[in-house]
């Protein structure tokens, strides 16, 4: 058995895909792409945006455990 992963760019594609393995009498799972939530996405942003200011603070991977 060997998986194939399929990356489709927009809906007709993917029916197109499904269509296609169906004839072909080939099982297949379709899972969509889960989205992130806008607000953390919004915190991840504001964080990277302050680490580019310098806004950081290092820690010593020997204190880590301290």
């Amino acid at each position: 058995m060997e998986t194939i992963i399929i990356h489709t760019e927009d809906s007709e594609k993917t029916k197109i895909v499904k269509a296609f393995l169906k004839a072909l009498h080939i099982k297949f799972k379709a899972k969509k792409d889960l989205q992130y939530d806008p607000q953390f996405v919004k915190k991840i942003q504001e964080s990277e945006n302050e680490a580019a200011k310098g806004r950081v603070t290092i820690i010593e991977t020997s204190d880590l455990w301290k």
